[in-house]
């Protein structure tokens, strides 16, 4: 067969964009990470997800400006090496893959133990090869394929929240399964009020909220292969954010008015606890079947992203050669999704060897990766304005309002929550892995990177002029 290089397709359209974003960021972490929020705020972590969710707008604002102007297929590693230079885009693409696959790994362990539960006899490592290979199978397809059943996956998921925020509301406002008696929102402000644990408890959670948010910058790199970026780019960068905070937010506010924030997550899943406050025996086995499948859709994000940041990066010249090379049938960079799901098959020896703390282990590690790739957009987002004058600054499509300024009141917010993450001595690790990471990375780019990465028209999609 034929290779056709650097041919990608353009088959996704508005409605995957928006369904491939909300897959890679409404994971496991709604459904049972958001406890731990909670516990560590109260009530208050509600400040935090609005908080949270005003700094991701911002960050996907900015990459959204650089996304429309020029589109590529690494996104935001391409626009830290052309707006920041070479070393900025070889660290934060091949932070972005590790950020990813270490997220992915998380994920294939977390189907694992969720089938677990219901074939026990059933070895993990089975289930995760299991999930690798029909995962593999649905990224070596047509993007419009992996497109439609992305949007599948996810949307189950969303609707499952969506009945439990109705029937929460039901419960709350009318008593429903509750013997008719309504629970009102009073529990928001008693069991110590909405600052239970004071403002420090909100502002301390705003690292795990943030870190729940992690993924949805996955949207740059479909712009490359959308129908009409102009259009579906901007629609889904103004939409996903507002929907991924009306998910969390919503969802939070209900199950916290039902129950006392300090019983959330000390007997069982809040989701399980309100479908069988209306009778919904059933529930267990109905949220298992709801996080295999939110699992399942971040992971067939996760590995989407992967393969295109990969791809792009050696376009650059920042990752070996091979992992340019696109199947002229299907127009899928196929080389890079099979290393990532030769990676992904770590997680077999991962859950052979601490099949306990495989999931906490490897989910800590991303942190601090999540929140350099958001700082790169910002730190690439300022250096691009500063390119332009006034009068090509008033002709970008989708420009972020307040520029410069709004970009570095994301920038400060960012710096603040690394702050956080060394403060704490549960996730102090992390901070510490990050740093070394860094360290090799820019050990491994004086090794290696020994010939400069090739000149490239930054700005080849059309030049403004004054």
């Amino acid at each position: 067969m034929k290779q056709k290089t650097n041919k990608m397709k353009r088959s996704l359209n508005t409605r995957h964009i928006n369904f491939i974003a909300l897959g890679s960021a409404i994971g496991t972490g709604l459904f049972y990470g958001s406890a731990e929020a909670i516990n560590m705020a109260g009530p208050s972590v509600l400040l935090s997800y609005l908080i949270g969710g005003g700094i991701i707008f911002i960050i996907m604002r900015a990459l959204g400006e650089m996304s429309v102007h020029n589109p590529q297929a690494s996104s935001f590693s391409c626009y830290a090496q052309d707006y920041l230079g070479p070393i900025a885009g070889y660290i934060t693409g091949w932070t972005y893959c590790f950020e990813i696959l270490i997220v992915a790994i998380a994920d294939v362990t977390a189907c694992s133990l969720y089938m677990s539960t219901w074939v026990p006899a059933v070895p993990r490592w089975i289930w995760v090869l299991s999930v690798v290979l029909i995962i593999g199978t649905l990224n070596l397809m047509k993007v419009k394929v992996f497109g439609e059943i992305e949007f599948w996956l996810s949307l189950f998921k969303v609707v499952t929240i969506i009945i439990m925020i109705t029937v929460g509301i039901g419960i709350i406002l009318w008593g429903i399964g509750n013997h008719g008696h309504p629970t009102g929102i009073h529990n928001l402000w008693t069991n110590g009020g909405f600052f239970s644990n004071g403002f420090t408890g909100m502002i301390m959670s705003l690292q795990l909220v943030m870190f729940s948010y992690g993924g949805i910058e996955i949207i740059g790199m479909t712009a490359i292969e959308a129908k009409n970026p102009n259009q579906s780019i901007p629609k889904a960068i103004n939409a996903v954010p507002l929907r991924i905070l009306l998910f969390y937010f919503t969802t939070l506010f209900v199950i916290m008015s039902i129950y006392p924030w300090n019983q959330v997550g000390t007997q069982g899943s809040p989701f399980v606890l309100t479908f069988q406050h209306i009778g919904m025996t059933g529930a267990v086995s109905l949220l298992n079947l709801v996080v295999i499948t939110a699992s399942l859709s971040a992971i067939n994000s996760d590995v989407f992203g992967v393969g295109r940041m990969l791809q792009g990066m050696a376009q650059q010249g920042n990752a070996p050669k091979i992992f340019s090379k696109v199947s002229g049938r299907f127009g899928i960079p196929w080389v890079t999704v099979l290393f990532t799901l030769l990676s992904l098959l770590s997680a077999i020896y991962l859950n052979y060897i601490i099949p306990e703390k495989v999931f906490v282990v490897i989910a800590s590690l991303a942190t601090f990766a999540t929140v350099w790739v958001w700082i790169m957009i910002l730190s690439s987002h300022i250096a691009f304005r500063h390119r332009l004058n006034h009068e090509q600054i008033k002709a970008l499509d989708f420009p972020l309002r307040g520029g410069i300024f709004t970009s570095t009141i994301g920038i400060v917010c960012l710096i603040f929550i690394v702050g956080l993450i060394g403060y704490f001595p549960d996730t102090r690790i992390s901070l510490y892995v990050g740093i070394l990471w860094i360290i090799i990375m820019l050990m491994g780019y004086y090794l290696f990177m020994v010939t400069p990465p090739p000149k490239r028209n930054q700005d080849k999609k059309k030049q403004i002029s004054p």
